[in-house]
């Protein structure tokens, strides 16, 4: 079996025409030139974002194939594979993919392209537009009843005092779910790769714990963070990382009662970075923990409407975890709290996300 030899692959650089990779450094689609053995002997800065290789390595089995099939046909090939943002979760990708020969050495010139994006694009702006015009009728609603009640009451204080109050509290959930709007379209609008950083988990814990602060010592509950937070870094947008854990520890807190406890850890399981969020809560019933990440789907309407919740916490961060390769995973018990862990890829030796390739 070939094996990757660090001097076999300078020498392999070296005999790259300077004038091939220098146009392959300026151009916006991921590239590569794959050599002997399915390496990858040179790489521009858009291939990172990928996450197609490991270790120097193609790890997509039918773009190896497709790559062979080229270097042995020696003619140039163009196709379509589909392949997974990370090891795990359900983010997929659709990879417009260009094989030329490079007739010398049997090297294979491999420039992908991101057709997943315009799609993605075209679905948030219809998602978002029937998200407003369906979830924005109720506190509109309920601010048009309260206007004509305040104009019916007009003498009486008490009952103006009453309507006005209920007006604020509309006010404040409408304010709310705007909010949420925006920030569930920013993280379906933002591709989370295309800006990305190695991003210190230990630094998106503490930065979504000091979000929360005010929110915890209002009802007096403890936010513990396990000792050893430091468990490495994961490749991705550190704003959208830090709104889905921001998210997770905002639940916790707005459904335990006041003086208990909310639980942060972390831990590095393997190629994974697992972060969990544990409350004392009501726990959510058997029956609604398949459908607690739908939007606007709320597990009890009635209590959601006093903790101001809009049903768009938990759907922001399935989406962010789903668009960095990760996934969410939930157990929860009535009577015994809840534990939501986030899964990431761990970013690890200059390699993003680990991706394999997911059939049609």
């Amino acid at each position: 079996m070939w094996r990757r030899d660090k001097s076999d692959e300078v020498n392999a650089q070296r005999e790259l025409p300077h004038l091939l990779t220098s146009a392959l450094n300026q151009i916006d689609e991921a590239s590569l030139v794959s050599g002997p053995g399915d390496v990858a002997i040179f790489t521009n800065p858009e291939m990172e974002q990928l996450g197609i290789l490991r270790d120097g390595r193609i790890q997509s089995e039918e773009l190896r194939a497709s790559i062979r099939v080229v270097r042995r046909t020696n003619v140039k090939h163009t196709g379509k594979i589909e392949i997974a943002r990370g090891p795990i979760g359900e983010g997929k990708r659709e990879i417009t993919v260009t094989l030329i020969p490079l007739t010398e050495n049997e090297f294979v010139l491999v420039l992908l392209r991101d057709e997943s994006e315009a799609q993605r694009v075209h679905d948030v702006r219809r998602d978002f537009v029937a998200n407003i015009s369906h979830e924005l009728k109720t506190p509109v609603g309920a601010l048009s009843l309260l206007t004509e009640a305040v104009q019916v009451a007009d003498t009486d204080i008490e009952q103006v005092r009453h309507f006005t109050s209920r007006m604020q509290t509309e006010v404040k959930r409408l304010t709310a779910m705007i909010s949420d709007l925006v920030a569930l379209s920013q993280v379906q609008g933002d591709a989370p790769l295309r800006n990305s950083t190695p991003v210190s988990v230990a630094n998106i814990i503490s930065e979504a714990v000091d979000a929360t602060k005010i929110a915890a010592e209002q009802k007096g509950i403890e936010v513990a963070i396990s000792e050893n937070t430091d468990v490495g870094r994961i490749f991705g947008d550190e704003e959208q990382l830090h709104v889905a854990l921001s998210n997770l520890i905002t639940n916790a807190i707005k459904y335990s009662p006041n003086n208990t406890k909310v639980g942060i850890g972390a831990r590095r399981k393997d190629d994974l970075i697992e972060i969990s969020v544990t409350d004392q809560g009501p726990g959510i019933p058997e029956e609604s923990l398949s459908r607690i990440f739908e939007r606007f789907y709320r597990v009890d309407p009635a209590r959601s409407r006093d903790t101001g919740g809009t049903g768009l916490g938990l759907a922001i961060v399935k989406h962010v975890c789903a668009s960095h390769g990760g996934d969410c995973l939930v157990w929860s018990q009535e009577g015994q709290g809840s534990t939501f862990t986030l899964r990431f890829p761990a970013h690890q030796n200059g390699v993003g996300i680990p991706t394999e390739v997911v059939s049609k």
